[in-house]
């Protein structure tokens, strides 16, 4: 069976190693992949926003499975083409990814259907945004409508930080045409969470829960990020709680998509703020999420390659869908600067870690289970058998145990192990306190 994964992040590399850890007798392929990456897959040097260029390789190699895993090929349309050529592909089509590629899309879905969100405005131009946001009691949050790489939300605290946040978006164009319509909502209090589900447009099935930790520094402080760490499962979520999310967030998107003739297949993403009894939702990403994918995946006992096929097929039911029952932690380590300016090209030293992500049918990444490490990269280069950094979050480094702690323990002595210039890393991953207000 040949196997092409579309991406270049640790979450691709999960990917990977979920496939390989199946036993399925496959060929895998990557494009356009990364340095660790190339050891378990064969690189296809296309970038994954080049569509007909995938679709064309996926024609000539015969590909029998496409799975998507970045936002941006899936806002391009890239499901709907592969299936008007008679291809298989997991992730849904550019009408439903606009869930994540339109943040106004969104909102105004969700209102239409009466489904729980944060009261916002939005905006073309910066001199109306101002003069709306001057009206409003801060903290307020202010977010690039189209894709931003996880980097296009702002929480201003006064008047005068939104002034620069809308002139960063609107005059600076930070964020290029993803900042031309801008959603200015209310903030909410409460506490973050986010919940993934696979869909196969007629049932869905809830994937291991997780929490990720978006900020860049210790104590939840600092910019957004792509996701600094994550850890399964959450912490704070109930089996009420949980069902309280199927029936007011889960079922009644699914089927309102329905309703708007949207059949969605593949994963969705909920970004949910919890306030009392009530549950809103912050937003969607239409695809898996990255750390949270990695903690999830490794605690994965189902085959994932049945889990595409049955997404596909529309044959979800009949599937069964089961995690271990430990405690995994995803850590991050990234360039120092990121998510802002930083430099690259950094030779990244191993030592007795580089066993841990040689990914194959005899070793799955982990040679000594009293520690249960696994590394995914993130952001690396191969050259002559050396990695270098070439990206802002460089390495994922994940451990499990039925000890949190155990876990948390193993991920920082081998954060300490590995080495590369300007690297950097929260201290906090796995300390659930902070997060929970």
């Amino acid at each position: 069976m040949k196997i092409l994964v579309i991406g270049s992040g640790g979450r691709e590399h999960a990917i990977i190693y979920s496939i390989l850890k199946s036993g399925r007798d496959v060929v895998l392929y990557c494009a356009p992949g990364n340095g660790g990456i190339s050891d378990n897959a064969k690189i296809v040097n296309i970038k994954y926003d080049d569509i007909d260029g995938l679709l064309n390789f996926s024609l000539s190699e015969k590909i029998d499975l496409t799975v998507v895993g970045p936002e941006v090929p899936l806002s391009l349309g890239i499901a709907d083409k592969f299936l008007h050529s008679g291809l298989k592909i997991f992730g849904p089509g550019k009408k439903a990814a606009l869930l994540e590629s339109s943040k106004q899309f969104t909102k105004e879905f969700l209102k239409r259907n009466n489904i729980k969100t944060a009261d916002y405005r939005s905006f073309n131009d910066f001199e109306n945004a101002y003069a709306y946001v001057q009206s409003k009691l801060h903290p307020i949050v202010i977010k690039a409508s189209g894709l931003a790489a996880g980097k296009g939300v702002f929480i201003p605290q006064n008047i005068i930080e939104s002034k620069d946040y809308l002139d960063l978006i609107f005059n600076k164009k930070i964020f290029g045409e993803s900042g031309e319509t801008v959603v200015i909502e209310d903030y909410l209090e409460g506490f973050e969470l986010s919940y993934m589900i696979a869909s196969d447009g007629k049932t869905y099935k809830p994937l291991a829960t997780s929490m990720d930790y978006k900020k860049a520094y210790d104590g939840d402080k600092g910019e957004n990020t792509g996701g600094m760490g994550s850890i399964s499962p959450h912490p704070f979520l109930s089996a009420d709680l949980e069902e309280k999310i199927k029936k007011n967030i889960i079922e009644p998107v699914l089927s309102a998509l329905k309703n708007e003739g949207i059949v969605y297949k593949g994963i969705l993403y909920a970004g949910l703020m919890i306030k009392g009894d009530d549950i809103y939702v912050l937003e969607f990403n239409v695809r898996f999420g990255d750390p949270e994918t990695q903690s999830i995946l490794i605690r994965l006992k189902s085959d994932i390659v049945g889990l595409f096929e049955s997404c596909i097929n529309g044959t979800l039911d009949d599937y069964n869908l089961e995690f271990d029952d430990e405690q995994a932690v995803c850590l991050v380590l990234s360039s120092a600067g990121y998510p802002g300016k930083y430099e690259k090209g950094f030779e990244i030293s191993f030592g007795e870690y580089e066993k841990y992500f040689h990914y194959g049918a005899d070793n799955l990444g982990y040679m000594d289970k009293d520690k249960d490490i696994y590394i995914f990269h993130a952001g690396t280069k191969k050259i002559d058998d050396k990695y270098f950094t070439d990206g802002g979050r460089v390495l994922n480094i994940c451990s499990k145990n039925k000890d949190l702690k155990t876990a948390a323990d193993n991920i920082y002595n081998a954060a300490g192990a590995i080495q590369f210039k300007n690297k950097y890393y929260r201290q906090d991953i796995g300390i659930i306190s902070i997060i929970k207000s």
